[in-house]
């Protein structure tokens, strides 16, 4: 159940992405732009082209954004652990350090897959109970976005279908997971994952996505730059 503060938290962040773009700020140890000051001023240019909110990861990239803008942040913590594929924000003590960082929006792993936090609801409430963010569900399914809805997730995102063994793989985007996630829950639904053109962001907002978010294609120089070359170089 919503805090007020939450809840007005929710509904300002709703205006602010609507039909909208949201940019992910991402880069990860060994690339060329890792580090939380440069992550702060890719994320600020973000904001000067008309980002309209900001996905970050790592207390140290969030902490760091946090001070260069007022934009909200989803914030995430990735983190390789043993025994699990869950990377994204896997314990609440990450949560619990994206949360203290600044970020206005915690993103967890909601996939089912064998989780580190246990059950789904009990690490959600923890969150809500010891934190004021809200809770963003990272999906692959339509099954799955139903379940985080029903444990509580404020908001459910696309981000991760195509990314588990089991969703639907494709190339670009999963448009389709976008429509049919908008019937299913009541809560926001963000499209996210391989976005790589403007077109296919207005199809998902067309599809009826609260808002979109684009990183590799706009804030990684390297993919970016692969992409480019791999199409030059197709004999399509």
């Amino acid at each position: 159940m919503f805090t007020e503060s939450r809840f007005s938290r929710m509904k300002k962040f709703i205006e602010q992405v609507k039909g909208d773009l949201i940019v992910s700020c991402q880069a990860l140890q060994g690339e060329a732009l890792f580090g939380a000051e440069i992550m702060a001023r890719v994320a600020k240019s973000a904001e000067d082209g008309g980002a309209r909110a900001i996905r970050a990861n790592s207390p140290e990239d969030v902490a760091a954004i946090r001070k260069v803008t007022k934009l909200p942040i989803i914030g995430l913590y990735k983190e390789v652990l043993p025994n699990t594929p869950v990377i994204i924000t896997p314990t609440l003590e990450h949560a619990l350090a994206i949360g203290k960082a600044g970020a206005d929006i915690i993103a967890i792993d909601a996939t089912d897959r064998p989780h580190p936090f246990g059950k789904l609801e009990e690490y959600i409430a923890a969150i809500h109970d010891q934190t004021d963010c809200m809770v963003m569900a990272d999906i692959s399914t339509v099954e799955e976005a139903v379940a985080a809805e029903k444990a509580g997730a404020d908001m459910v995102s696309t981000t991760l279908a195509g990314y588990t063994p089991y969703s639907r793989q494709s190339e670009g985007p999963d448009l389709e997971i976008v429509k049919a996630t908008v019937k299913a829950c009541k809560v926001p639904v963000l499209g996210e994952g391989r976005y790589s053109i403007p077109e296919e962001v207005k199809a998902a907002l067309a599809n009826g996505a609260l808002a979109v978010v684009v990183g590799g294609a706009i804030t990684r120089p390297w993919q970016i730059t692969k992409r480019f070359r791999s199409i030059i170089y197709s004999k399509a």
